[in-house]
């Protein structure tokens, strides 16, 4: 299944989150193995994801498609990088940050 705008946009930021949290919290300069296995497994779960272009971010998603151990490595990650996406690629956070609340909008209203 190809990736839609909205999926290219959630691969890029979970992309950008795990280089952070490889970067600085593990002090790699390049993807770990494990970092890398979980960037190749999110970016798979997501080509298949079932919402595409209506996906929500992940947190708010109500269909949980990772594996519980990979489930728990990408919340670790999240944690670390999320707060940080600030910082270092302020933009993408922004994006992430409206269109998460923009949905949760839309969801009361319903």
């Amino acid at each position: 299944m190809p990736l839609t705008p909205r999926t290219t946009h959630e691969q890029r930021t979970v992309e950008l989150m795990i280089r952070l949290y490889c970067r600085h919290k593990e002090g790699n300069k390049e993807l770990c193995p494990q970092c890398r296995e979980l960037l190749e497994y999110a970016t798979s779960r997501l080509a298949h994801c079932p919402f595409q272009d209506n996906k929500p971010t992940c947190r708010l998603c109500k269909v949980h498609c990772y594996k519980p151990e990979k489930r728990e490595q990408i919340r670790q990650i999240m944690r670390y990088a999320g707060p940080r996406m600030l910082l270092y690629y302020p933009a993408d956070a922004i994006k992430h940050m409206i269109r998460e609340m923009m949905l949760k909008i839309k969801r009361k209203h319903k």
